[in-house]
Formats: C-alpha cells, structure tokens, sequence
C-alpha cells in the first residue's frame, strides 16, 4: 500500500437536538452581546483580542443596565413619592364651652342639732342613733311618758286645753267728793260723804273699789284658748286621725275630746290637755343624732340631737373664691366610685372660720400680722349643697365627694382641639391648614380638651392638621 497523502474531511455539523436547541436558548445572551459588540466596532480581520475585549465591555453594560433596573433608579412613571405628613385633620367648629371647677365636700345629713325637749323628769328610753322618726312618733320617754314628734314652725310654748286663757281684768276708778279724800284717796273713791274728816271718805272708796274689782274677776266666764300654737297643734291632730273639730285657731271641747282619745292611743291618762313638754315641733321628719344623757339620767334640752332625712353636702369654700356659691346655683357631685348627681346650693354660711395656725407665727407685732394675713387666706364659709335625687347617692351616708361648678362659660365661639394648636416661629399659637400653610390665632378659654380660637384667617369649618 502507497503512502498516499490523506485528506480530512470536513467536519459536518451535527443536526440541532432538542438538547442543543435549549443549548442555544442558553446562550443567547451571549449571542446578543455579541451583535451588540458586533454593531459598537466593525469586526477586524485577525483582530481577535480586541474582539475579546469588545465582547467583554458589552456583556459589562448590560448586566449594569439590569442592575439599574433592579435598583427602581430609573425615571419611569413607577417612581416612589415621599411620604405623606403623619397626623389627622380636624374641622374648627362652633360651639359652647363651659369650664368647670371642683372642690372638696363632705357627704352627710348635716350638723346635729338639740331637740328642744322640754319635758322634767328621768329619762326612761331612748331611740337608736339614725332612726327616722315621722309625725306621732316617740322621740324619747321620761318618767315612762313618750314625747311625740309634731310637724310644726312653732315651738311648744304653753299648755294646751280648756278654760286656760281669762280676760284680764280693768280696774276703773271715779273721783270721789269729800273733803278729807283730796291729795290721797280721792282717786279711787267712789262716793265719799261730806264731812270734815277725811278718814270717812277715804276709807269709803277703797273698800268700795275692792269689792268691784273682786266681783269682775269671780263673775267674768273665761274664754276658750285660741292662737296659731292650737291651729297648728290642731292640724297635727287632725293629720294623725283625730277627728270631730273644726281646725282652727280655738281649742274647743271638740277639740278637748280628739285629745282624750289620742292620750289612749299613746297610753296617756285621758285628761285633754296638752302639757308643754309632751310634744316636739319640727319642720318635718328627723333623725336621731346622739344622746347626750344616758338611761336614769334627768332630761335636759339638750339630751338628744337629730339631723333631717335626706343626705347633703357641706363645703368649707375659700371665702376669697367663694363668688360661686349662690343660692340656687346648679352644681355636680361626684361621688367616690365615680357616679355624679345633680345638686343645688341652699344656704351659705355668713361668718367666716379662719384655719389655724400650725406652723405658728412669730413674736411681737410683726409675727401677729403675719398670723392674721395668713389666717385670713384660710377663711372659709359653709356651703349646703341639697341633692333632690336620694336614689342617685345609693346606700352611701358619708364620706367624702367632689362638687363641681361652671367657674366660666363661652357660648357660640370658634374652638379647635388643644393637641390642634402649634407654636410659631415669630411667636404666639397659630394652626396648620391641609395644605402645609400657617394661620396665626388668638386663643381664649381651655375647657374639656378644646380651646377658643380666633383670628382673620379662622373661620367655621376650616379644615386643619392635627399633629402627632
């Protein structure tokens, strides 16, 4: 065999694959680089390297083309805006606002006040203290006798009944004639004889005018007892049941006999009359405070104490800031679990207590001045606050409350939120509008979380921003 010179032949290029083809599909980017590269610089013969470097500066550019694009750093339409400014808006608005100011009271039935008994004798029974006592009930006994409670204004001055109240009776007197009786028993002489002594006229008048005076007052029948003490007793009595008299202002047999039967009802001797310490006038129903006296002790006037029924508020108020405590001024109390009920003032006090002085003051003059000014800033008055509603207290008797009052008032003024209200640069409070600008403002009364405001550019609906 001849050494022949051997021809390769040409390498055909293998069929396209389903492999190949994603082969390709792979390396398009590359391919795309490529014509990239192939359209920034003209392809040199031999020029290999620097097709290299071209190829490699492309591929460079469109990875930082997708970087940018990764990034959001493109000017598209897409692009991000700054944040809003956080905080809510408000309208300003018209309305009314009331500042209110509280104080410290105390919640109970009132200073205990004496019952005026009048009645003599050993105290034998004595009511519960805070027992309510109404009209003919027993307040206490003495010597085992009850005194009852009337509804009355007056007090028990005098013993009720009949036959009680005589005319007084009117001396009168006529000149007498006789010589004797002038300069000593003439005036009361009523006919002396004409003699010279004077010793006959004189005594003929005197015995004249005492048998006349004795006469009036044995003959002259006594009148019934009358006065607005037995109308009022008498309208008690009719209240209490007792029948059978005209209510008036006369004590009559009819009178006299309701009386007798009452007395039985009580377990009294039936004799229809009324002694002075056998009732109690008072406005209405009581209740009982504190005994002073003890069982077997003798009565006094001030044996018992009571307080009326329904539960009120007492104020020490500062007798420099006391401008609110009128009569019949509306207030609110708050009780201690947070309940409030509505109250009015009904009395204040007229003399001032002044604080003590713990700290002391100093010596001479100069330590007694001190003393009184600051005694004097302590003063204070009471005030009753009465509370129509007794439901709204609940079962609390005492302890200690709030009582709240309009201290001041503004009706129909522009007002926005406290939190509304922005401190500007050049000074003073302004608000800041939806838009970002700033409006100067004048602000007046702070009451529930809102103030008044005003100024030119401040008007009813106005829209502003709350900041947070």
């Amino acid at each position: 065999m001849t050494d022949l010179e051997r021809t390769e032949p040409e390498p055909r290029e293998p069929e396209p694959t389903e492999q190949g083809s994603t082969e390709q599909e792979s390396r398009e980017p590359e391919r795309v680089a490529e014509a990239v590269a192939e359209g920034i610089a003209a392809p040199a013969a031999g020029a290999g390297r620097g097709r290299t470097v071209l190829v490699v500066g492309a591929v460079a550019l469109v990875a930082a083309v997708a970087v940018v694009g990764a990034l959001g750093l493109g000017g598209g339409a897409d692009d991000p805006v700054a944040p809003a400014r956080s905080g809510s808006t408000v309208q300003v608005t018209k309305e009314n606002l009331v500042e209110r100011t509280q104080v410290e009271g105390q919640l109970g039935y009132g200073a205990e006040i004496p019952l005026p008994v009048k009645a003599t004798g050993t105290v034998t029974w004595l009511p519960e203290p805070g027992k309510t006592v109404e009209r003919g009930g027993e307040l206490l006994r003495v010597d085992d006798r009850p005194v009852v409670l009337l509804y009355g204004a007056l007090p028990m001055f005098r013993e009720l009944g009949l036959g009680q109240e005589a005319p007084t009776p009117t001396p009168t007197a006529t000149p007498g004639s006789g010589r004797g009786g002038d300069g000593q028993g003439g005036s009361t002489a009523s006919s002396g004889s004409s003699g010279k002594g004077g010793g006959t006229g004189t005594g003929t008048g005197t015995s004249t005018g005492t048998t006349a005076g004795a006469a009036s007052a044995s003959g002259a029948p006594t009148r019934p007892l009358r006065g607005m003490d037995v109308m009022q007793f008498e309208r008690n009595l009719a209240a209490l049941g007792y029948t059978g008299f005209t209510v008036d202002e006369e004590f009559t047999t009819g009178t006299a006999t309701a009386v007798k039967r009452w007395q039985k009802s009580l377990g009294l001797p039936q004799t229809g009359r009324v002694g002075i310490g056998d009732v109690i006038y008072s406005t209405g129903q009581v209740r009982i405070g504190h005994a002073a006296v003890r069982l077997g002790s003798a009565v006094g006037e001030n044996a018992l104490t009571h307080t009326g029924t329904a539960r009120k508020v007492v104020v020490n108020a500062s007798a420099q800031e006391a401008s609110w405590a009128v009569r019949g001024t509306a207030v609110t109390v708050t009780l201690p679990d947070g309940r409030e009920a509505p109250g009015e003032v009904a009395s204040v006090g007229t003399s001032a207590t002044a604080g003590s002085d713990d700290g002391g003051g100093g010596g001479g003059e100069e330590g007694g001045g001190q003393r009184g000014g600051s005694d004097a800033a302590r003063a204070t008055v009471p005030v009753t606050v009465v509370i129509a509603d007794q439901e709204a207290l609940g079962r609390l008797e005492s302890g200690p409350v709030g009582v709240s009052y309009v201290g001041k008032e503004r009706r129909g003024v522009l007002a926005v939120p406290v939190a509304a209200l922005v401190a500007l640069a050049e000074g003073g409070h302004g608000l800041e509008t939806t838009d970002g600008t700033f409006v100067a403002v004048q602000t007046g009364l702070f009451a529930d979380g809102k103030v008044e405001v005003s100024g030119p550019a401040v008007r009813e609906g106005l829209k502003v921003r709350v900041p947070e």
